[in-house]
């Protein structure tokens, strides 16, 4: 995981950022604001981890997912007047139906990345300061939640690596082989679960946790980088919702494809833009904050090689 500067801010800007862009792309179906949506989503998950895995995750995972939508929603779903064909069962082949399986598909692929970039900027800390003294059972279950899928995954690789070092791989050998090694991973994985739990349960009740008039120390503040931050986010958001409300970016797939704000309109264009700023905007944060440590360390550099001193700059 590669740090960014976005993480580093608030986690109530954190959360506020990925309720607002996930609010708007399960929305608001306009074609536009999904590709911005899916592109900006790519680019974050590529600044937090890489090209490689945000690459080799998206072909893996969400190709699929966005493949069977696609198919599945004309088979399905048989509304629109733009008949193409007809299928065995007699049930019309529609092109609005079609194109909406498509945005469909493009959505779950843009949510899908977004969740993947949460749980890397959302640790459970970040969770249960935000949510620990409103709803302290429930944050910390849902906190639990979130990260128990990649937990179990990144343990089930450790247990894996320790069953190939004593001739138990899963990658090699016969299948029956490689079905017991895999059984017994996944007998290991399961006690590890379950024993890992009641640790939890134990060490939590030691403490406290729940108890009330129980104090809790964190180490977030808001600031007043957070308090710009939060204006832009709000400014730019509510042009969004304004542009939402005003219909410039409205589309309609029944009964037939009504896309508003193509061409381009002053409303759709600032609605448009707005939404890129706000859905780029840690990828524009941690190009800022690099471009600034590298003009500071030039003038190190360049103080340095005249002969100063650093105590004396």
């Amino acid at each position: 995981m590669m740090s960014d500067t976005f993480s580093s801010y608030h986690p109530l800007l954190n959360i506020l950022f990925f309720a607002g862009v996930l609010g708007v792309t399960m929305f608001v179906t306009h074609p536009i604001i999904l590709g911005i949506s899916l592109v900006s989503a790519i680019s974050y998950a590529t600044l937090l981890k890489g090209w490689r895995r945000t690459l080799r995750n998206n072909l893996i995972f969400t190709l699929p997912v966005m493949i069977i939508a696609a198919a599945l929603n004309p088979l399905f779903n048989h509304y629109g007047v733009t008949i193409l064909g007809y299928l065995p069962n007699g049930n019309p082949f529609t092109l609005e139906s079609c194109v909406y399986g498509l945005v469909m598909a493009f959505m779950l692929a843009a949510v899908i990345t977004w969740f993947s970039c949460y749980t890397e900027v959302m640790t459970s800390d970040k969770f249960i300061y935000l949510f620990g003294k409103m709803i302290p059972a429930l944050s910390l279950v849902l906190s639990m939640a979130l990260r128990f899928v990649p937990h179990f995954a990144r343990q089930a690789g450790v247990i894996a690596d320790g069953q190939k070092c004593v001739g138990r791989s899963t990658s090699g050998g016969s299948l029956l082989s490689r079905v017991k090694h895999g059984i017994t991973i996944f007998s290991i994985l399961i006690t590890w679960a379950l024993e890992n739990a009641i640790e939890t349960a134990d060490s939590m009740k030691c403490r406290g946790y729940g108890e009330k008039g129980r104090t809790a120390f964190a180490i977030f503040r808001f600031d007043r980088r957070d308090g710009y931050c939060l204006l832009g986010m709000a400014a730019a958001f509510a042009m969004v919702i304004f542009g939402a409300v005003k219909g410039y970016v409205a589309c309609l797939y029944n009964p037939r494809i009504r896309v508003e704000g193509w061409p381009l309109t002053p409303g759709s264009f600032c609605a448009f833009g707005a939404f890129l700023i706000f859905c780029m905007l840690p990828v524009i944060l941690e190009a800022s904050d690099r471009i600034m440590w590298k003009r500071r360390r030039q003038l190190v550099d360049g103080r340095m090689e005249r002969g100063y001193r650093l105590w004396e700059v």
